[in-house]
């Protein structure tokens, strides 16, 4: 049998299973609603936040402080007392929540380091301990999150003061950090 002949005896075929068939009429009553679950919108301020860190992280002049795996981070805003502060150094604060950064990039640790000081706020947890790690697997540069942990945590206003971590809680690799209420 030629190729042609093959071709029209399909299409013969063809012809006769679909000779009954009629086309749908377009009035769409055979639509399902659509009911998947919408996102939830996120706050603002989270949205602004999201913003600030995307704006930092393509920000190339960043600069790495030099700092070395033992140096201690210390800030205390005007607002907080000494004694509250020194209560802070030693560790006396109930520490309500905890972040670990080890192993992330410079810009997943700042947007989880963000999210992490809301959700903490928003839960009205007031004091945290955030593990920035010393440095150690940087190469021979000095730690890398060290120093951003630093210059990130002075630049929020929601933070009241942070402080590197007593040995147990780990030393100059964690800093307890004092959080503004949200009240």
């Amino acid at each position: 049998m030629s190729k042609q002949g093959s071709c029209s005896g399909k299409k013969a075929r063809f012809a006769d299973l679909v000779k009954g068939v009629r086309p749908l009429h377009s009035d769409h009553s055979n639509r399902t609603e659509d009911n998947t679950p919408k996102p939830s919108a996120l706050p603002l301020e989270t949205m602004k936040d999201h913003g600030r860190v995307l704006e930092e992280s393509l920000d190339t002049s960043l600069e790495f402080e030099d700092m070395q795996p033992g140096d201690s981070l210390s800030f205390r805003n005007d607002r907080v007392r000494k004694n509250a502060f020194r209560k802070l150094k030693k560790g006396q604060y109930s520490i309500g929540a905890e972040l670990d950064l080890h192993g992330l990039t410079i810009a997943e640790a700042k947007l989880a380091l963000v999210d992490f000081i809301q959700s903490s706020r928003e839960k009205n947890i007031r004091c945290v301990r955030i593990i920035h790690g010393k440095g150690h697997g940087s190469s021979n540069r000095g730690p890398k999150l060290k120093p951003m942990v630093n210059r990130w945590l002075q630049k929020r206003e929601e933070i009241l003061a942070f402080c590197s971590a007593r040995p147990v809680d780990g030393g100059t690799g964690a800093v307890y950090v004092l959080l503004k209420s949200l009240n």
